[in-house]
């Protein structure tokens, strides 16, 4: 009978003692260790984080045989895919190979294929070989393995859409539905990287719960997608401005709005330095949800400080309640994002 290992996977953790998987340097990725609270998948593909890509992708000048040993070096050094820059690691698909004895309650047979829905910051991983790399969309295809702990959540790939419609969808699964639970009716939202996976998602759910007296405003830095933006029809307005320039933001976002400031603001940006592009346009008391694993969090809380702005900063919990399950009904309800998904992340 195998060992029972802890449920949040610390008998994994190989440096520092002490801490979870997620904080530890460098975790345990051995695969024949079989514990019976543990599930272990053979993975099909990587969706890195939008933020780690974006970092290592820059580092390696955009060399695809680069970018591989750069995220093969990282697993073999750490255990996990945990982006040293960044912080943040993704997600994976891949098939049940192993259910611990302990676990054999659960929906799950060997040979389900399932989506993770925790990070790759703290999940065991073992890279055998990488297959493909699929630069537009963060994807690495590969062949190898991962653990899931007794806690980690996962979701099983549904019957109605492709695994890779699912996983890009998933991938960004915890920011629709928070976009669905923070705003109310009439309220106004303002989301930062209006034009990413997370943006549009977020901007469909904010319009369905803000109703036709709200205003969902996207920022994009590209004026070029503002017109296809708007023909999705997941927000009221798009305005164009740099989230690295937060007055700029400030002055097309209030002017969008009104003149007032907003209820809410959505930060799905990849790159750094934007914390105070979703703060400044936000009203006292308001609320900032920083999904973008980009955010410093120094920044956003000096920052609101220097300004006097009394703003609820939330930090981006990638989970909330049934947030698959949201998340990809967003993609069977509206088939003009359903296209867009298929035609540029898979």
């Amino acid at each position: 009978m195998a060992i029972k290992g802890n449920k949040y996977g610390t008998h994994r953790v190989i440096e520092p003692k002490g801490v979870l998987t997620q904080a530890a340097y460098r975790i345990d990725n051995d695969m024949s260790k079989r514990y019976s609270n543990e599930i272990i998948c053979d993975v099909i593909s990587l969706n890195i984080d939008s933020a780690s890509f974006t970092q290592i992708e820059e580092a390696c000048n955009g060399d695809e045989k680069k970018i591989g040993e750069m995220i093969m070096g990282i697993v073999a050094e750490r255990g996990k895919q945990q982006n040293p820059v960044t912080g943040s690691g993704g997600m994976f698909i891949g098939r049940v190979a192993y259910i611990g004895e302990d676990l054999q309650d659960r929906d799950l047979k060997v040979g389900d294929k399932i989506a993770s829905l925790v990070s790759l910051s703290l999940t065991p991983l073992r890279i055998d070989k990488i297959l493909a790399i699929h630069k537009d969309i963060d994807r690495v295809d590969i062949e190898g393995q991962a653990v899931l702990f007794e806690s980690g959540i996962y979701a099983k790939l549904p019957d109605d859409m492709s695994e890779a419609l699912a996983l890009a969808a998933l991938d960004v699964a915890g920011a629709p539905a928070q976009a669905r639970k923070l705003p109310k009716e009439g309220d106004s939202v303002l989301i930062l990287g209006a034009n990413g996976k997370s943006g549009v998602l977020c901007g469909y759910e904010a319009m369905k719960k803000v109703g036709k007296n709200g205003n969902v405003v996207g920022v994009v830095r590209n004026p070029k997608q503002v017109d296809a933006l708007m023909e999705l029809g997941v927000y009221h307005k798009v305005i164009v401005a740099s989230a690295t320039e937060p007055v700029a933001v400030l002055e097309a976002a209030l002017e969008a709005n009104g003149g007032k400031e907003y209820d809410l603001s959505i930060s799905c940006v990849n790159v750094e330095s934007c914390e105070m592009s979703a703060i400044l346009p936000v009203r006292d008391d308001g609320t900032v949800y920083f999904f973008s694993m980009a955010t410093s969090f120094t920044k956003a809380a000096l920052g609101a400080e220097g300004i006097g702005k009394d703003v609820n900063m939330i930090v981006g919990n990638g989970y909330t309640k049934d947030h698959a399950e949201i998340t990809l009904n967003v993609l069977r309800e509206n088939e003009k994002l359903r296209k867009l998904f298929d035609e540029k992340y898979v």
